[in-house]
């Protein structure tokens, strides 16, 4: 495992180095502060050289060029930026919208994380958008999961990808390679933590397949398990990490053994479980659910140290964008809880830092403070590897050597302070389905839309010829055995669904439609989704159906919003049945008037 693919390491992070395009930086010189360069080494006094965003010297007696811009970090302590290989840039997080998180990521000095949330077709544009912040490094990680499993559970085929054999897990990877994923995600544990029958999870020779082809692209698997015994399955299955920690039990030095001797890392993730973390409304001390989260979280606990204690690398993960679990400080409290579990501060940071790069294959890039990595570096004011609460005291962060936050920075970017890309505008033609590549008339890619759960719906679309000529496409579906089953497919109006479309200009939606009932019409946006009813029968007919007609869906708690039509993502079409029953219909040329 990770001891065996030091030739795979070193093939992986050539073209990552060779790829990386970094502007010309200032020189700057941090003079007088405790440096520690997060091998595990103590803090010595040095002064650390920057030249052209990577490291170009440090040490006690380096001689920096004259017109460097000089900071003074006496009194401060000088660490590489912190990684965190867990997070979900999700609109259900805090923050929400890209920019702010980036800002909140930025601000807690964490300069590379993983983002677990995206369909890859939004790698390309959300790439783009990131130009535009002062940002951490963010990697995107490709979602493969089990039919009705965990993350599969949700998403859509072209956001998680199912498998459930070493052949589909193999074509899955090979699928991936238009987008460019820099990481795997791989939701081993198909169920749900322990509270739904194991139906779902991934069998360890698909997990094997799987990690062996993402290996031949220089990809880490990162896999979502939370017991032990499925822990091992990933250890046997060739991951490079647990993206969560082990919690259904304590663990047996024999399976610690198992597990040590794979090679395979372990990010605990224990920000997302702790069960004391603040909450809107306080916790009933004698409710089940906290007491049943208290013994899982004592076992996560006792066996990060288990595992640590082995040799077993322990990485930074946080789960960040999941509820109760915020960006950025989140990264910093993991620190602290690694501290709890009975790491010591400096073992902690080093987690978030070095052991994080190596399980990432970014080490010879990051993750340590020496000549030729990059200046992801960060300032605090304090002395976090005695007192881990100092990860806090964030005082300057430096990204690519450039000093994005703190004093004497310039302004973060105006596009960290908007909440959104500003909105395009699109033809009126959104689909004729004459192409047969599952890509729109705007050259995006069709998602089908399904009901979520366990037993989700069962639904087919495909392009078809029409009568009379040209194409449309139909959607043939058995619906789960559920209240309101659902199936449709929607229209990204743009790649990803990332950059939203003002349709203001507009009157409405217009289509061909022939079906078996009714069916709904949605226009999704970010600020909601509003929807109008429409019937189909056995004939084709042209629907027009004016903005005005569309009214807003609740969501959740929060009613609907108020149309505008300036932030607009997808049109969806689809409908619900009867559980058991089957539903299809079919569409051609859908525009907007």
């Amino acid at each position: 495992m990770m001891p065996s693919k030091t030739a795979l390491l070193a093939t992986a992070l050539f073209p990552l180095m060779a790829s990386a395009a970094l502007a010309a930086g200032p020189v700057t010189a941090i003079t007088g502060a405790m440096v520690f360069d997060g091998t595990g080494a103590a803090p010595t006094a040095a002064t650390v050289w920057i030249e052209d965003g990577r490291i170009k010297a440090l040490g006690p007696d380096v001689k920096v060029p004259r017109g460097a811009t000089r900071i003074d970090a006496r009194g401060k302590a000088l660490l590489p930026g912190f990684l965190d290989v867990h997070t979900h840039w999700t609109p259900g997080g805090a923050p929400n919208t890209t920019p702010q998180i980036a800002t909140a990521y930025v601000k807690a000095g964490v300069t590379t994380v993983n983002d677990f949330h995206q369909q890859p077709e939004s790698y390309a544009p959300r790439r783009e958008w990131l130009k535009q912040l002062a940002t951490p490094h963010v990697h995107f990680a490709a979602r493969v999961s089990t039919p009705g499993g965990h993350g599969a559970d949700w998403g859509d085929q072209s956001t998680t990808i199912w498998v459930s054999t070493p052949e589909a897990a193999r074509a899955a990877v090979q699928s991936l390679d238009a987008y460019k994923p820099d990481l795997i995600k791989a939701f081993a544990d198909g169920w749900r933590y322990g509270t739904s029958p194991d139906n779902t999870s991934m069998d360890e020779w698909t997990l094997q397949a799987l990690s062996q082809e993402a290996h031949k692209r220089g990809w880490p698997v990162l896999t979502h398990t939370v017991t032990v015994e499925r822990g091992l399955v990933a250890a046997r299955g060739e991951v490079d990490s647990l993206a969560h920690g082990l919690q259904d039990r304590p663990i047996s030095a024999a399976e610690v053994a198992a597990i040590k001797a794979s090679g395979m890392a372990m990010a605990p993730t224990l920000a997302v479980y702790n069960p004391d973390k603040p909450r809107a409304t306080p916790v009933d001390p004698a409710d089940p659910r906290y007491v049943q989260s208290v013994r899982k979280f004592g076992y996560a606990l006792q066996n990060v140290k288990a595992l640590f204690d082995a040799g077993v690398p322990i990485a930074l993960g946080t789960d960040a964008g999941m509820p109760g679990t915020p960006h950025g400080v989140s990264t910093l409290q993991e620190m602290e809880l690694l501290v709890k579990a009975g790491l010591s501060p400096a073992q902690a940071l080093v987690a978030g830092t070095a052991t994080s790069a190596r399980v990432m294959r970014l080490d010879g890039d990051r993750g340590t403070i020496s000549p030729g990595k990059r200046a992801d570096i960060v300032l605090i004011d304090g002395k976090p590897w005695d007192q881990i609460a100092d990860v806090h005291k964030i005082s300057h962060v430096f990204i690519d050597g450039r000093l994005v936050s703190g004093a004497g920075a310039a302004p973060m970017p105006a596009a960290n302070s908007a909440n959104r890309l500003p909105a395009v505008t699109v033809t009126a033609l959104i689909d004729d389905f004459e192409r047969t590549d599952r890509r729109s008339a705007l050259d995006t890619l069709r998602l089908e839309t399904p009901d979520g759960g366990h037993d989700r719906t069962v639904e087919i679309t495909q392009v078809v010829p029409r009568d009379g000529g040209g194409k449309a496409l139909a959607l043939s579906a058995r619906m789960a055995v559920k209240e309101a089953p659902y199936a449709g497919f929607a229209v990204p109006l743009t790649r990803g669904s990332v950059v939203p479309v003002d349709v203001s200009s507009f009157k409405g939606v217009r289509f061909d439609l022939k079906g078996d009932g009714d069916y709904r019409i949605r226009i999704n946006g970010l600020d909601g989704a509003w929807e109008a009813a429409v019937t189909g029968a056995e004939q084709w007919a042209s629907k027009e159906i004016p903005f005005s007609a569309f009214k807003p869906v609740a969501r959740g708690r929060q009613g609907g919003a108020s149309w505008t039509g300036q932030d607009v993502t997808q049109v969806e079409l689809g409908g619900t049945r009867p559980g058991g029953q089957r539903m299809w219909l079919q569409v051609d040329n859908i525009s907007f008037y």
